[in-house]
């Protein structure tokens, strides 16, 4: 895929692997199939892991057999495993950077996933040893393969996308917005719909094998949609940024240092990284110690006496996950025209603030389930426009880089991203079990599921303070756009803006597209004996209806 100097055929020219987008601007069918559908179903797995693994490990794989030796091994396999998955995300950044193909530098990966992600998600499954040694080696490869190879890669790819499906603002925060609530969505299920499923499977008189076979069972479905989300993900999306420089120029393999050197002396690329940093891990820190606060601080005879305590927890933790989605999935319809009014930057920081106040409320209140309900309601309503823009914004500052150094920096930034997204939840697992003792001390379950966020939300409130980028970005664009009608004139190429271009694709694929609808009706009229101009009119006139 990759190469250098004149454009020469690959895998990805073939009619077979070319996107189904033909349009110059963003539309309904790449918003649900590009950045809705295909990464919930590509990024389920790992949705569900990171709520989920631990308890396989612990209740399933190792039962009955925590020594300690096992329990040691538990801990600090995800927390050494983060330097591998930063590795791995680094080296993804370089080889998505390196990429040009005519599918573009991020997408070619996203087919490839396809196969990797929904792989070494089962293989995580997979042990056929009793041998407690022989089932640690195996763990520790598998979550090593799927973590720090198989994870990265892919979500490496899928953050790129949003820096270079468009240079509209608008349309990037949408689908950024589309792309998070994908997120969000895979978070939901992980959380309320397959503990529902494995419940109906697993009891605690489900034998240990048993248990193990309807695990494997379970992520090979997960693994079927896994593939098939990623194919989605990668007919139905385009690189229209990828394309301005495609035909006009060699790809320059930047050195990595230069890379560095450039996004570290921006400090909007500081910001925005610091910002998530804090997110993302304070974020992971409460997904993990929920179960345990559920179970362990909330006073759950708010359900009745008559029920046993770990229906009672399940039915608190259901709640939680339940008024945590629905503000969040709500808060999605509104933040896109929000923040196109008054910019993404005020709207975060309106949410973060949001947020603070009720995990405060949460806090205070932290065994009263109708309190805590409320001020996690409130803390994840806070938390949407973060969640939803956050890849938007990232965007903004890497335009703000191209304009000042004249070379984009997506597949570094977005392997930082990914580091971030990907090690947070193995890092706030070494973090939730040093400050609770793994789920031992009262007081460290409280603060590990409220405290930390909200201080993280705080924080990041006046963090945002500084991200002024937006004031820039119109500069920055037509600055980029000078520089690229200069190189091209200096190549003696004829420059045609990126709008006008892809104006001229979108009218070249309808005229094909048209050619082809008129050959198969004649081809149809002339197989079943009917008459063209009949069949042709009454087509243009359901078409004008349909127009009007």
């Amino acid at each position: 895929m990759n190469h250098t100097g004149k454009e020469r055929k690959d895998l990805f020219s073939t009619p077979l692997f070319r996107s189904r987008v033909k349009s110059a601007n963003v539309k309904l069918p790449e918003i649900v199939f590009g950045y809705l559908i295909g990464p919930f179903g590509a990024m389920l797995a790992g949705g569900i892991f990171s709520s989920f693994l631990n308890k396989y490990w612990t209740e399933v794989l190792f039962a009955g057999q925590l020594t300690p030796a096992v329990n040691t091994f538990l801990t600090l396999l995800p927390l050494l495993s983060a330097i591998l998955i930063v590795v791995g995300n680094l080296v993804a950044g370089q080889v998505i950077e390196r990429t040009k193909s005519k599918a573009g530098k991020a997408r070619p990966w996203i087919f490839l996933s396809a196969i990797t992600v929904a792989v070494t998600s089962v293989l995580l499954f997979v042990c056929p040893s009793e041998d407690p040694v022989v089932k640690m080696v195996m763990t520790g490869i598998s979550y090593n393969l799927y973590y720090a190879i198989a994870s990265p890669l892919y979500n490496t790819a899928n953050s790129t996308m949003i820096p270079v499906s468009t240079r509209s603002g608008k349309q990037r925060s949408l689908l950024a917005s589309a792309s998070n609530m994908a997120g969000l969505a895979v978070m939901g299920v992980g959380s309320m719909v397959f503990p529902t499923l494995l419940g109906l499977l697993v009891t605690e008189t489900t034998p240990i094998r048993t248990a193990q076979n309807y695990w494997f069972m379970l992520f090979a479905i997960v693994a079927l949609i896994t593939f098939v989300g990623a194919l989605l993900q990668y007919y139905f999306t385009r690189e229209r940024v990828t394309e301005e420089s495609m035909n006009h120029s060699a790809p320059k393999k930047l050195p990595v240092m230069r890379q560095l050197k450039a996004v570290t002396t921006d400090k909007f690329w500081w910001i925005i990284i610091a910002f998530y940093l804090l997110y993302q891990i304070s974020g992971a820190i409460k997904n993990l110690s929920m179960t345990y606060f559920t179970a362990q601080i909330v006073d759950n005879s708010f359900w009745g006496a008559s029920l046993d305590a770990n229906t009672a927890a399940g039915m608190t933790q259901s709640l939680l996950g339940i008024l945590g989605a629905i503000p969040m999935a709500v808060a999605g319809i509104f933040i896109w025209p929000i923040s196109n009014k008054i910019g993404k930057q005020k709207l975060v920081i309106a949410g973060m603030m949001i947020g603070a106040a009720g995990g405060v409320i949460a806090g205070i209140w932290a065994d009263n389930v109708v309190m805590v309900a409320i001020g996690v309601a409130l803390k994840c309503l806070g938390s949407a426009p973060a969640g939803y823009l956050i890849l938007a914004m990232i965007s903004d500052s890497l335009d703000h880089i191209e304009a000042k150094h004249g070379f984009r920096c997506d597949g570094f930034t977005m392997s930082i991203y990914s580091s971030i997204m990907v090690a947070s939840a193995p890092i706030g697992q070494a973090i939730f079990n040093g400050i609770t003792q793994s789920g031992t001390n009262l007081t460290g379950i409280t603060v590990s599921y409220i405290w930390i966020e909200t201080v993280a939300y705080a924080l990041c409130a006046v963090v945002l303070l500084f991200f002024t980028v937006e004031k820039f970005l119109k500069k920055d664009q037509e600055t980029i756009l000078n520089r690229q009608k200069a190189e091209a004139e200096a190549n003696g190429e004829e420059w045609i803006e990126p709008a006008e271009r892809l104006r001229r694709e979108e009218e070249e694929a309808d005229r094909l597209a048209e050619i082809s609808r008129i050959e198969e009706l004649k081809a149809r009229c002339e197989k079943k004996g009917l008459d063209f101009e009949v069949e042709e009119a009454n087509y243009q006139k359901k078409h004008n209806q349909k127009k009007k």
